[in-house]
């Protein structure tokens, strides 16, 4: 079967009129309804075929079977999708991240078309439409379902539960190059605010305080957590938020808010509220590597509910991992159990 790509001002209609999505939304839909309905119609589209590509048991072991590396998938990807479909799989994407996590996301998957042309062939299949949907469970189902978009260097996992309550993590942003060196998108740095938020605070620390923050001289080779399906909080490093002056404990937030603000508003508060009850005190910002763009570095930022790492090394430190995980909540974790211990009383 042959399906149409979406011509190039398609595209890009397609993305101005989901960046007015928050405006649009009315205060009778949840962001779990809105979820459910994106889903839905995009479901009812699909042919036989395609439904048994994207649909997995909500209990399946693939739900927590992700990924960032380019790697043969389950699910369906856009690459066989009508342009119908691929409109409405975007919809989906979009009705879970905030504007900007939308633009990111979308801009990752361009990257692919520079890897491509760079490797000429010599490296892994680079295609920007080798990004897959998948689906756990069905879609409304009070008792818990799902949605993952994944391929190359973007993995966004969401689980919804109770008909309302959502989890967004973990999540995965990369970028290869990381800073668009030469042609026509010279200048491109998707991920560009991760990285100067963070080199930003080290760079404010007085020495004392930098000595603290200092985990080694040499970076990691990657996110040290890399895609592990259950994440403990890893040793108690850094410098703490509350030995941080007030500008500082600023600039922490900052780059804490980076990572939060990539989810639609009301999924990020969700997380803030975590984030406040466990109590920023407890955060712990750390670096590893050097100061100096485009010569190897890693930070991490973490709390007693989650953890956020970045890390840019491989390629000439020119390829940035960026990924927000949360111990309790990954996969829902903690918004099923809940479910599970209120359905079980009653």
């Amino acid at each position: 079967m042959h399906y149409r790509r979406p011509s190039p001002w398609r595209c890009v209609l397609l993305a101005s009129l989901l960046l007015l999505l928050p405006a649009l939304r009315g205060a009778a839909h949840t962001p779990a309804s809105e979820m459910t309905d994106a889903a839905q119609r995009l479901v009812i589209t699909l042919t036989p075929q395609q439904k048994e590509k994207i649909s997995f048991e909500f209990g399946s072991d693939e739900r927590l079977n992700w990924h960032f590396i380019p790697r043969p998938r389950k699910g369906l990807p856009f690459k066989e999708m009508t342009a119908v479909q691929q409109r409405l799989a975007h919809a989906l994407l979009a009705s879970g991240l905030s504007q900007r996590g939308y633009a990111k996301s979308l801009t990752i998957m361009t990257l692919e078309a520079i890897l491509k042309e760079a490797e000429a062939g010599k490296g892994p299949v680079r295609d920007e439409e080798l990004y897959y949907v998948s689906i756990f469970g069905t879609p409304g189902d009070t008792r818990g379902w799902g949605w993952r978009v994944e391929g190359h260097h973007l993995a966004m996992n969401f689980t919804i539960a109770n008909g309302e309550e959502i989890s967004g993590s973990p999540s995965f942003f990369g970028t290869n190059p990381a800073d668009v060196l030469d042609g026509p998108r010279a200048g491109l740095r998707v991920l560009g605010a991760e990285e100067d938020l963070g080199r930003a605070l080290m760079t404010a620390l007085s020495p004392e305080q930098r000595a603290v923050a200092l985990l080694s001289t040499n970076a990691p080779k990657d996110i040290l957590t890399a895609a592990e399906r259950k994440v403990k909080p890893l040793p108690e490093a850094g410098i703490a938020y509350g030995k941080l002056k007030k500008e500082q404990q600023a600039q922490l937030r900052g780059v804490v808010e980076e990572y939060v603000t990539r989810y639609r508003s009301e999924v990020a508060a969700a997380d803030f509220a975590r984030i406040q009850k466990g109590g920023w005190d407890k955060v712990r910002f750390a670096w590893a590597g050097s100061l100096t763009k485009h010569e190897g570095h890693y930070y991490r930022v973490q709390g007693p509910t989650f953890l956020l790492e970045y890390d840019n090394t491989q390629n000439n430190a020119n390829h940035v991992h960026a990924v927000w995980r949360e111990f309790n909540g990954d996969f829902g974790e903690d918004i099923l159990q809940r479910h599970y211990e209120e359905h079980h009383h009653q």
